[in-house]
């Protein structure tokens, strides 16, 4: 008897596991495209002249504005519940869209972020107040910006450039940014949601890779 059940749980253990993976490979759902090519970042700006872009990249992008120092607080929540926890993934970024002549107060954030974590992949960009509206106009949101071109929200944005939120949330229902200053939905839903298009990516990469080897 006891022999047949070892022979019955070998047989069926790795059946079982074979289907949970299936399954789990079946259902796994993509996190949904709310508006397809959001506008490139031309005309911006780091804080060292470079060019930033949007394509090939996964972006967190934000609009602090023309007081950085009032907003400090959306940064550092940020770089401490998201960027510090993926800023290793290659193609990962944080974006956030700068007034033209906000440098020096940018220069200051930064240099308290490197305590969270290193910001090779955090960029503050400048650019002309057009520009700026222009980008957030392109991500098609419920959402405004106030009039010293800032929110709180912040945007997930893909390596096609498309803006990615959720389509049916239990609070919000279409949610095209996640509200930095609420620690309790970056910790949560945020944090939960870039996750799911990290792992998105992961997954699309090994599936190539194993491709390229057959």
């Amino acid at each position: 008897m006891k022999k047949y059940l070892v022979l019955g749980i070998l047989f069926i253990l790795p059946i079982t596991v074979y289907i949970f993976f299936a399954m789990s490979t079946s259902y796994f759902k993509p996190l949904p495209v709310l508006t397809p090519a959001v506008a490139e970042l031309d005309g911006f700006k780091d804080l060292d002249g470079n060019p930033v872009q949007l394509e090939d990249r996964i972006s967190v992008l934000g609009f602090f504005g023309n007081n950085l120092e009032a907003h400090r607080a959306y940064a550092y929540n940020l770089a401490q519940k998201i960027y510090s926890k993926n800023h290793e993934f290659k193609e990962f970024q944080f974006v956030v869209l700068l007034p033209e002549g906000t440098e020096t107060q940018a220069k200051n954030i930064e240099e308290k972020l490197k305590k969270i974590a290193p910001t090779d992949a955090w960029f503050f960009a400048f650019g002309s107040t057009e520009n700026i509206n222009r980008v957030f106009q392109s991500l098609d949101s419920n959402l405004v910006l106030s009039p010293d071109y800032s929110t709180p929200y912040v945007f997930i944005i893909d390596k096609e450039r498309s803006l990615r939120g959720r389509k049916e949330d239990d609070d919000a229902g279409v949610m095209y940014g996640f509200d930095s200053s609420n620690i309790a939905e970056i910790n949560n839903k945020m944090s939960d949601d870039v996750k799911v298009l990290l792992a998105e990516y992961r997954r699309a990469l090994k599936k190539y890779d194993s491709n390229r080897e057959i």
